[in-house]
Parts: C-alpha cells; sequence; structure tokens
C-alpha cells in the first residue's frame, strides 16, 4: 500500500498545470497565435476549459476512448492508447501527458487542420466559440 501512495505522490508531483499568462506566452512561442486563423485567446480559453492548463489530465469518455494532456486529445482518432488504430497524430497518447508540451501542440495543430479546425474540441464550442476571448490574454504581455 505504501508503494502504491508512493506511486501516486510522483505522479502529481510530476504533474505540469500552468498559469493563464505563462500557457498564453508558451502557446505565442509555439506559434499558434494565428494558426490555421486561430487566436491566441481561442486557444487559451480552449486549454482552460479542456484541462484547466494540466499537462497530465485525462478523461475517460463513454465510448471508450479517452483524452489524454492540456488540450484534452482523443485516443480515437489523434494517438495510439494501444486501443485504436487511426493515430492521425502518430504518437502513443501517454506522449501527451509529458511536461514538454511541445508534442500536444503539434498534435493540436494537426487536429485543426482537419475540416472541424477548433470546433472538433466540445468545451471550445460551448465556452469560447463566439464569445469576446480578450480577458485569456489580458495582462500577458502577448
Amino acid at each position: 500500500m505504501r508503494g502504491l501512495a508512493f506511486l501516486l505522490l510522483v505522479s502529481v508531483a510530476s504533474a505540469r498545470i500552468f498559469e493563464r499568462c505563462e500557457w498564453a506566452r508558451t502557446l505565442k512561442r509555439y506559434g499558434m497565435d494565428g494558426y490555421q486563423g486561430i487566436s491566441l485567446a481561442d486557444w487559451v480559453c480552449l486549454s482552460q476549459w479542456e484541462s484547466n492548463y494540466n499537462t497530465q489530465a485525462t478523461n475517460r469518455n463513454s465510448d471508450g476512448s479517452t483524452d489524454y494532456g492540456i488540450f484534452q486529445i482523443n485516443s480515437r482518432y489523434w494517438c495510439d492508447d494501444g486501443t485504436t488504430a487511426i493515430n492521425a497524430c502518430h504518437i502513443r497518447c501517454t506522449e501527451l501527458l509529458t511536461d514538454n508540451v511541445g508534442t500536444a501542440i503539434t498534435c493540436a495543430k494537426r487536429v485543426v487542420r482537419d475540416p472541424n479546425g477548433i470546433g472538433a474540441w466540445v468545451a471550445w464550442r460551448n465556452h469560447c466559440q463566439g464569445r469576446d476571448l480578450s480577458s485569456y490574454v489580458a495582462g500577458c504581455g502577448v
């Protein structure tokens, strides 16, 4: 039992939860501001509602797929969790859970190149689409 508790503590200790402005600056450095016509504020809003800026967030869906990482990228289409075949990002889903967000950002760029664009994310459609998102980047110097 102590071993399980230790593993849980190690797992929690390695989780990276970005602050809003830190995440906005990171996204800007990776070229996300204006990528496929999507504003930086849209990306920050999406990330806040999908994972609360947590790189190790996961969510099991009713269809058996899982959403992974800061963008909550779905295993059914975008990554390999050992049960899916499409893997359009050509990565293991666990790669979306690291503190090195480059892989997650590259995969998110792949997702928005599909016809659904940023609308592929339900949280963006429900919480960000058609709204004034200026507060998501306000005071961040981006």
